[in-house]
């Protein structure tokens, strides 16, 4: 069985993102089967389609990578009930120009946190509809919602509870099935 390139997107850019501890940490649990890499997006300028004559180069190797990898894992904060601003904008550049989206046809995830006791419920559900349109198929179960995002964490970013370190082990493995479904 050839390993599978997936393409990981944190929705978070600050330095100190959870998001992006929780990403790293699944990138270490993840099966062998799976190559999950963190692709960049916040030097992504705003999507302009007055852009696409003349796409940005930043734009260009993110078409790229999106366009070769295997599936997607979107690892989102929620922001006021919704997704991240930097994932819209990825979905946005990715997809167009018109015709040419690099997303259609793979298998995704979603990876939602909050530093309440609701996960990132409302980014995790909001995240799903605009796959419908870009033909991302969402593994449905499990969902993985991550509470109380800001305490899970020590200062050398290793993560302290050995219930969620078995929850993502658990879940990322259910990844892997659902990509060797495509």
């Amino acid at each position: 069985m050839s390993k599978k390139k997936i393409a990981v997107l944190v929705g978070s850019l600050r330095k100190e993102s959870v998001n992006r501890k929780l990403a790293n940490e699944l990138v270490k649990l993840a099966p062998e089967s799976l190559e999950l890499e963190i692709v960049e997006i916040g030097q992504l300028a705003h999507y302009n389609e007055d852009l696409d004559e003349n796409p940005p180069a930043e734009w260009v190797e993110f078409r790229e990578k999106i366009g070769a990898a295997d599936g997607y894992l979107f690892v989102t904060p929620e922001y006021n009930r919704t997704f991240s601003g930097v994932i819209k904008n990825a979905l946005d550049v990715a997809s167009r120009p018109y015709g040419q989206s690099k997303w259609g046809g793979k298998p995704g995830a979603i990876v939602s946190s909050s530093v309440s006791g609701l996960g990132g419920e409302g980014a995790n559900l909001a995240l799903r509809q605009p796959m419908v349109f870009l033909n991302i198929y969402m593994m449905q179960q499990p969902e993985a919602y991550v509470a109380n995002s800001w305490e899970l964490f020590d200062e050398q970013n290793n993560l302290k509870s050995d219930d969620t370190r078995a929850f993502l082990q658990n879940w990322v493995n259910a990844f892997a099935e659902w990509v060797y479904k495509f």
